[in-house]
């Protein structure tokens, strides 16, 4: 979402801190060029203008242009304000009030509001084990209750059924009756939206409001709308009092301009982004996380929460326990490129990590990219069991075959074979006799360096809240170490022989990791 932006501010603010001193007209011509990236990604001209004035002000101070390092001055004041911007803190939804609580979804049509709703229906009974009720109050766009109650089948929640005829605020009444007679926690009401704001839509959300008596209002907008999402968000707020903010399609190509503007127009929270069509992809808006990305500066917490939300601790622990032995087939590889898919492929989680965002373009145009994977798994399944274990078998005979089953070339399979190979031979060295415990020996070396005291000490991430671990990784760069070194992302990355050093290869080392249900 923010890969332009982020290029922008990341060519701009490192021609600041490669001088060794800045003038105030540096600053101000770096400052002209900030304005111009926050404009050509669509943020609003008035949060454009707030923030540059901001920065200003502070940037020119007699303590950043003496500083040892001004330019580096200028991109933490940068960082503060883009968080500033976003939002000091993380607000999830608010669900402290008598059950059950009514959460109001509203928005234009078209902004993906009853997917939302779904999503955030299942989110709250996997994490928060509510009962939720979820109701469609959508009249006039055709087949839009049965799109919900579709939702309700593939997640398992339930919905208030459909009668025909019922006007919007009587299905609100009744839905609210319902989740009081169910012993529900929570009842989502998915609003009808209009192609455009009018005042039958406003007049409608207003009744609706009153006979409800929602605790959470969440205004649903689309990532991509742009300048217009100003206004939007403007509206719903004055005329119905909107709670809190929902952003949709924060995965697609657009230029984020609209996370940047509403939260700064509105002074209504973020609280959650939709990154993916699959129900499960919904995430909390973290402003630090999130600027931290813009800036390139990588974002190795939810790197963590996403490996360990992905990752199946049992086979983690096997996988482990094999590799302790020097053992690592070809079944082991594939399963390390399936979890690498789940975390968002190659590009999900380069953008993840300090200071690599830049290098997904060179990785593509290298070939490098996530179909790769799939190319790789498709090769290894067109082997047989006995092939898989042991690849030393695999002569040009059996070469063709694969290259058949799986589409591929001769060139192809080798290529996998000898990332294999280095791979196998890495795990052998660290884990079996020759290596004297090698892999023991750099954890334990690591944990004393975090000040954990060895490998009894290393943390357990699952029961830790994103706080704890976002000052576990503060702690492990104040040590030293640099991020993506984090126990268990150390190794090499799958698909490139080993040569980004501080990732994969070592995804089921990390420890601690919950079941997956």
């Amino acid at each position: 979402m923010f890969e332009n932006l982020q290029d922008r501010l990341g060519s701009i603010l490192n021609g600041l801190t490669g001088r060794g001193a800045l003038s105030e007209a540096d600053v101000s011509a770096a400052l002209r060029e900030v304005r111009r990236a926050l404009l050509e990604a669509d943020v609003a001209l008035e949060v454009v203008r707030s923030f540059t004035d901001r920065v200003r002000e502070k940037a020119v101070g007699a303590a950043v242009l003496k500083s040892i390092k001004p330019g580096q001055m200028v991109v933490k004041i940068v960082h503060d304000e883009l968080i500033e911007m976003l939002g000091s803190e993380g607000v999830s939804i608010d669900l402290n009030a008598p059950a059950p609580v009514v959460v109001m979804m509203v928005g234009l049509q078209g902004s993906g509001k009853t997917t939302t709703t779904g999503k955030i229906a299942k989110r709250l009974t996997d994490r928060e084990k509510k009962k939720v009720l979820m109701a469609s109050l959508d009249t006039r766009r055709p087949a839009a209750q049965e799109q919900l109650r579709q939702l309700g089948v593939q997640t398992g929640i339930d919905v208030l059924p459909i009668i025909a005829g019922q006007s919007p605020t009587d299905i609100a009444s009744r839905a609210v009756q319902a989740a009081k007679l169910g012993g529900h926690d929570v009842v989502i009401l998915d609003t009808a939206g209009r192609t455009h704001i009018d005042e039958p839509l406003m007049v409608e959300m207003a009744e609706i409001k009153a006979r409800s008596k929602p605790h959470e209002i969440l205004l649903v907008a689309d990532a991509l709308t742009g300048q217009d999402a100003v206004n939007l968000a403007r509206n719903f707020d004055e005329r119905v009092g909107i709670t809190g903010l929902v952003l949709t399609r924060m995965d697609g190509d657009g230029r984020g301009g609209a996370a940047l503007s509403m939260r700064a127009v509105t002074g209504k929270p973020i609280k959650l982004i939709g990154v993916g069509e699959k129900m499960t992809e919904l995430e909390e808006f973290h402003p630090r996380r999130i600027a931290d990305r813009i800036l390139g500066m990588g974002d190795i917490v939810s790197l963590v929460e996403k490996a360990a939300e992905n990752i199946d601790a049992e086979k983690a622990a096997a996988m482990a326990a094999k590799m302790a032995k020097g053992k690592f087939d070809l079944d082991d590889l594939a399963d390390q490129l399936r979890q690498m898919q789940k975390m968002g492929g190659m590009g999900g989680i380069m953008g993840l990590m300090p200071g690599m965002a830049g290098m997904k373009d060179k990785m593509a145009a290298a070939g490098l990219n996530d179909k790769l994977f799939g190319r790789q798994i498709a090769i290894i399944q067109s082997m047989t069991k006995a092939e898989r274990a042991n690849p030393d078998i695999l002569k040009h005979s059996r070469k063709k075959r694969i290259a058949a089953g799986s589409g591929t070339d001769a060139a192809e399979i080798n290529k996998l074979l000898k990332m294999h190979r280095q791979m196998a031979d890495m795990m052998k060295m660290m884990g079996g006799k020759k290596g004297g415990g090698m892999m023991k020996q750099m954890m334990g070396g690591l944990a004393s360096k975090m000040g954990l005291g060895g490998m009894g000490g290393m943390p357990d991430l699952s029961s830790m809240d994103p706080k704890q671990i976002e000052a576990l990784a503060k702690q492990a760069e104040a040590a030293g170490i640099k991020p993506g070194a984090l126990p268990g992302l150390g190794g090499g990355l799958p698909g490139l022989g080993g040569k980004l050093p501080g990732l994969g290869g070592g995804f089921p080392g990390l420890p601690g990791l919950p079941k997956k249900k």
